[in-house]
């Protein structure tokens, strides 16, 4: 049961991940980067890590996707937008390359890796939660945890720095 749930999870995210970048419509990329991320948490889900697949929904799914579309209507892309953006040969020869170039460095890395299977004396049910998450993260790796602490207020009292209006300061 798992086994086929795992398949129908893997081939709707591989698929909707396609459409994100087939799609012509930014507005239609984005929701199909929302069934993305759905698709990831329910990986989550079956990996035992149900906070993962929670944070992911509410931040990647919620947030992030939520601040795409504003910054997609913001920019009022319609359909004169479209005809404007022409790409050239060379521009697509590029990315295919790049694409090509970037599947045969990860067929290489993957070429020696070895799949584990299930043993149930070494089986953790609780590998994937908060509490275990927490000590980890509090013990482990507490310096990279506060750096990114740091790094996060750094950036939001720049944001408020850049947004923050002089006066006599004209925006137009």
């Amino acid at each position: 049961m798992t086994e086929n749930l795992f398949y129908f999870l893997t081939s709707l995210t591989l698929l909707s991940a396609l459409m994100v970048v087939i799609s012509k419509n930014p507005v239609h990329s984005v929701l199909f980067l929302i069934i993305t991320f759905f698709t990831i948490s329910g990986h989550y889900i079956l990996l035992n890590a149900q906070f993962l697949a929670a944070v992911n929904i509410i931040v990647y799914a919620g947030a992030i996707m939520v601040l795409f579309l504003f910054v997609i209507m913001f920019l009022n892309m319609g359909k004169n937008a479209e005809n404007a953006v022409k790409t050239s040969v060379i521009s697509k020869i590029a990315g295919t390359l790049a694409g090509g170039l970037l599947f045969v460095v990860m067929i290489a890395a993957l070429k020696d890796a070895a799949i584990v299977g299930y043993n149930p004396e070494t089986y953790n049910s609780q590998v994937g939660m908060v509490e275990n998450l927490g000590k980890v993260l509090f013990t482990q790796y507490l310096l990279p945890f506060e750096l990114a602490s740091v790094l996060f207020l750094v950036a939001m009292v720049g944001a408020v720095m850049l947004g923050k209006k002089e006066t006599g300061e004209q925006h137009f």
